[in-house]
């Protein structure tokens, strides 16, 4: 955020007390002398709220009102500052750190340490931030009052830095690129990914968060990894990480749900020369579908589930569905219509394609969740900072021992969701991808599950602290709003919470326990 100009020019509070009338109407916020006399003809809530603070000091009252954002807005209404004072209330300013107690993860704390991460990873986080605050944050919230995908000129600028390619994680196709913040390829572990997760988390636009690429993020893999057509998977992944072209990932059915295997409907049938399939069926929920080129899709072949990537075309439609969220993230409901698809674009082996499904789950389930535990934490801060400045009954609300209760709970929940992820990834950098798979599958669901569990609570305590505005679209909420009206996503995509769960607890015991009292 840009930090207010400090003029040079001084006035005492009796010069100030004097402009208090419709035709000189000036006020005091933070030190800082405003004339407002123009802008109170057209000010929202009307002329007489400004005339009641007319040449008074209207801090308190004014960030009673209004989130910061607003003075950087009309700053220029700024003519002066009070004589021997200066500005106490402190800003976050691009690529900085927040100074509110909790809002950053503690191994950005100073004197905190953390045997988890080095120079190249405060080093990226720093990046990370400063691209966040410039460009990221401002198209996120361009396009989600629009309801619009991101733009083109967007994903093309994140392709270019190189960003896009390390969304997809540690790998073989990040050989040879040029990546973001200069990290080398071979540098680039599970750790860098968590952290581009959590600062990219922070947009106050969840349905931008999905938009923001999510289709890629879960439909590329299966191409990455099980793609046995080198030249088409060449070109489709380049394609994609370049930003030229779009991919969604499939799955999900109206009648299926979290029940892939029995659920699942779409149908694949091998034309009699062998040359291509024809599929018939539909998609529903499906993120970045409104605008994907590609689909990785799970069909049912004759003996078994196969996964498919299907490119746009005859045969393929999408059709938004309109859900708790923006249009931003595409979700779509998708038809198959005798659509002919190439063998070559058959990804892993043909009627094994649920190893290709379930493999993908782990990656999926661990960015969600570093994005969850870091926009809790988002909301942990917008808490702590409301209650400290909003006052009831002459105190600070923050004065009020269930206030400090619920947030206490709040930090609790929040700190031991991310000690956890930090223990998983750690075991991620020092596992491969197949004992990933093995070994880390409910470790993995079962946090995810605390995590969204932690999210419902964050978002309800935070709609009781913030009371009407926690409601309230726009305004001082409004992050509290678009988190308490979005949270949920979280807790249904990638697995919902029961299922996630109950696979956590049938992977611990798989095999049966040999111990006995």
């Amino acid at each position: 955020m840009d930090p207010l100009p400090i003029p040079s020019k001084t006035y005492t509070l009796e010069e100030v007390a004097k402009n208090n009338t419709e035709d000189s109407l000036w006020v005091i916020i933070d030190s800082l002398v405003y004339d407002v006399t123009d802008f109170a003809l057209g000010h929202p809530g009307g002329l007489h709220v400004l005339l009641q603070v007319a040449g008074q000091d209207a801090t308190r009252d004014f960030y009673s009102m209004h989130r910061h954002e607003v003075l950087v807005k009309y700053k220029d209404l700024i003519i002066g500052r009070i004589h021997n004072q200066t500005p106490q209330i402190i800003s976050r300013g691009v690529g900085q750190l927040s100074t509110v107690p909790y809002a950053e993860p503690s191994w950005l704390v100073p004197l905190f340490k953390s045997p988890y991460y080095n120079d190249s990873h405060r080093r990226f986080q720093k990046a990370c931030r400063i691209f966040m605050d410039t460009t990221v944050r401002p198209e996120a919230l361009r396009v989600e009052e629009a309801g619009e995908h991101p733009s083109k000129e967007f994903f093309l600028k994140c392709s270019e830095v190189g960003l896009t390619p390390m969304r997809m994680g540690p790998g073989p196709h990040l050989k040879g690129r040029k990546l973001f913040a200069d990290i080398k390829p071979e540098e680039f572990d599970y750790f860098h990914e968590l952290i581009m997760n959590q600062e990219f988390g922070m947009t106050h636009a969840r349905a931008f968060n999905d938009g923001f690429g999510g289709g890629m993020v879960i439909g590329l893999p299966p191409v990455l990894n099980f793609c046995k057509n080198k030249e088409l998977k060449e070109r489709v992944v380049e394609e994609v990480l370049g930003s030229k072209k779009f991919i969604a990932l499939a799955i999900t059915e109206a009648f299926g749900g979290s029940d892939v295997v029995n659920g699942l409907r779409t149908t694949a049938v091998k034309s009699a020369d062998g040359t291509h399939y024809v599929v018939n069926g539909t998609k529903k929920w499906i993120t970045n579908g409104t605008f994907a080129d590609y689909f990785t899709t799970a069909v049912k072949t004759d003996m078994g589930l196969s996964v498919l990537l299907i490119p746009r075309g005859e045969g393929v439609e999408t059709k938004q569905i309109k859900t708790s969220y923006t249009s931003t993230a595409g979700t779509a409901f998708v038809t198959f219509d005798n659509v002919k698809v190439p063998v070559e674009n058959l990804l892993g082996k043909e009627n094994e394609g649920i190893k290709v499904i379930l493999s993908n789950f782990n990656h999926e389930r661990w960015v969600m969740t570093c994005a969850i535990i870091r926009v809790t934490r988002l909301i942990i801060e917008e808490c702590i900072k409301w209650s400290s400045q909003r006052y009831v009954f002459g105190k600070p609300l923050i004065s009020q021992p269930v206030i400090r209760a619920k947030i206490a709970k709040l930090i609790s929940l929040n700190e031991s969701s991310q000690a956890w992820l930090e223990n998983i990834t750690h075991q991620m950098c020092h596992m491969s991808y197949a004992q990933q798979s093995q070994a880390l599958a409910g470790p993995i669901a079962l946090l995810k599950t605390f995590a969204t569990r932690a999210a419902h609570e964050a978002a309800d305590e935070a709609v009781q602290i913030w009371g009407g505005r926690g409601i309230t679209k726009g305004g001082m909420g409004r992050v509290i709003e678009n988190f308490n009206r979005t949270y949920k996503f979280d807790a249904i995509l990638g697995g919902s919470e029961e299922i996630l769960a109950d696979l956590a607890v049938r992977q611990a015991i798989k095999g049966g326990i040999k111990a006995v009292l």
